[in-house]
């Protein structure tokens, strides 16, 4: 009996110890994964959009190509967003989205080649009125810089 009963205190010792160390462990684990968990790249875009194309440009958007869609996700794009808004007779598009990815320039690259994207690009293109930074870079859409983020 005197066997069992010290088999039983040793065992509850041991697996008091190992909790205690294991749950130490997972916490500082776990507060370095969080602490080192990579940040997504936030990118925020503006460009204008032709008044004569916003029910176009709507219209297509909200029955974005599912091919677009995949593609958007395999090149590491989340939390994807376009906003609108008319301001002093102008209208215009915000985009927001989040890149988690490792190479953010491949990525791209492999978005421009896709031929559903392209094509999605001339249907949507036609519709948007570039910024003048952006038209004299020959591109669509302005970068923007982020001035404030929180969680």
């Amino acid at each position: 009996m005197r066997c069992y009963t010290s088999c039983i205190l040793l065992f509850a010792a041991v697996f008091f110890y190992s909790c205690r160390e294991t749950g130490a462990a997972a916490t500082d684990q776990g507060k370095q994964t969080e602490a080192t968990k990579k940040e997504p790249l936030r990118i925020g875009m503006v460009t204008g959009l032709k008044p004569e194309k916003i029910a176009y440009y709507k219209a297509l958007h909200a029955n974005t190509w599912e091919g677009v869609l995949k593609k958007i996700k395999e090149c590491n794009i989340r939390n994807y967003s376009i906003y609108f808004k008319k301001i002093e007779n102008k209208y215009y598009l915000f985009s927001y989205f989040e890149y988690i990815g490792d190479n953010y320039e491949l990525d791209m690259k492999k978005m421009t080649s896709d031929s559903v994207t392209q094509r999605w690009w001339r249907e949507t293109d036609p519709c948007q009125q570039p910024l003048p930074d952006a038209a004299a870079a020959g591109e669509i859409w302005s970068s923007m810089d982020e001035v404030f983020h929180t969680e």
